[in-house]
């Protein structure tokens, strides 16, 4: 006979089982059943207020469409401050990720009619669809955004929906444009996408990067990249220039140079020079030590 294992088998294991078999089932039902039982016979189980949370969650049914932007905002802080901690204490990461992502997908549905308004700027239906895993949806709430390329939080999110549906190489151009218009919103972006590339990138540029050390240095991470990575410029060129900020000139400049420089226009090239030596005389010290040339 095969020994039973006290540990693996005992009632408490065994009951908690059940609520986790049944919480990944979504069924609320037997979910509630399951809970009761463990907490009648384990009131003081460690696992017990956790699943409480999740259980109540499951059970809690879609809700109707928000009445105002302050009622997403208290939704949106129960899924952050109590659903999630609750789900990581008891599921895999894995795991927990799709048993979130119905409950992100029914705030953003329910947040479908809500206006952007730039004092709530995080509460709005395009965020929630990322953390659904809803691309697509996610690109067509910004679309209905008037001018979003012109505001940071949908320029991020439009910039994040494209990066998870397409990859870098697509992003690469909104990842500029956002850039130039929001380096905060670029850093904050950048952690959150966890790209590796884009973090070897990243520690380069802080490494290297003669800037005053504050996040508006950001602001001038696509013109740096274009001296380190020139094989981008293709891409980075296809940014809406945004002619009013001196890092977007900057970034602009640098692809004229590269042209010249492959086209041999050496007369061209100093006035172009000088001119990107005018915008960030550090970043021109930068492309000048690639180039290998002295200058005066």
């Amino acid at each position: 006979m095969q020994q039973l294992d006290i540990f693996a088998d005992s009632r408490d294991v065994t009951l908690r089982n059940d609520i986790l078999e049944q919480l990944q089932r979504r069924d609320a039902t037997a979910a509630r059943t399951a809970l009761d039982r463990l907490a009648c016979e384990y009131p003081d189980d460690g696992a017990l207020s956790a699943m409480t949370v999740l259980v109540q969650k499951l059970g809690s049914g879609p809700g109707a469409p928000f009445a105002d932007h302050a009622a997403l905002d208290g939704a949106r802080r129960h899924l952050e401050k109590e659903v999630l901690p609750a789900l990581r204490r008891v599921f895999p990461v894995h795991v927990g990720k799709s048993w979130i992502a119905p409950c992100w997908q029914s705030l953003a549905q329910r947040a479908a009619l809500l206006a952007f308004r730039g004092c709530h700027a995080d509460s709005h239906a395009a965020p929630l669809w990322i953390q659904a895993g809803d691309r697509a949806s996610a690109a067509q709430a910004v679309e209905g955004i008037d001018a979003w390329w012109h505001i940071p939080a949908p320029l991020a999110w439009m910039t994040e929906a494209r990066y998870r549906a397409q990859g870098l190489d697509a992003a690469w151009p909104l990842l500029v444009e956002l850039a130039w218009l929001s380096p905060a919103r670029f850093a904050g972006l950048l952690s959150a996408l966890g790209d590796a590339a884009l973090g070897t990138l990243r520690q380069r540029f802080d490494a290297a990067f003669p800037g005053t050390g504050e996040l508006d240095d950001y602001a001038w991470f696509p013109a740096w990249l274009l001296v380190v990575k020139p094989a981008l410029a293709g891409r980075l060129g296809e940014a809406r220039v945004r002619h009013e900020l001196a890092a977007a000139r900057a970034t602009a400049l640098l692809g004229e140079i590269l042209r010249r420089e492959h086209e041999g226009d050496q007369h061209e090239l100093v006035s172009l020079r000088q001119a990107l030596s005018r915008l960030h005389a550090g970043l021109f010290e930068v492309y000048m030590a690639t180039r290998n040339v002295r200058h005066r």
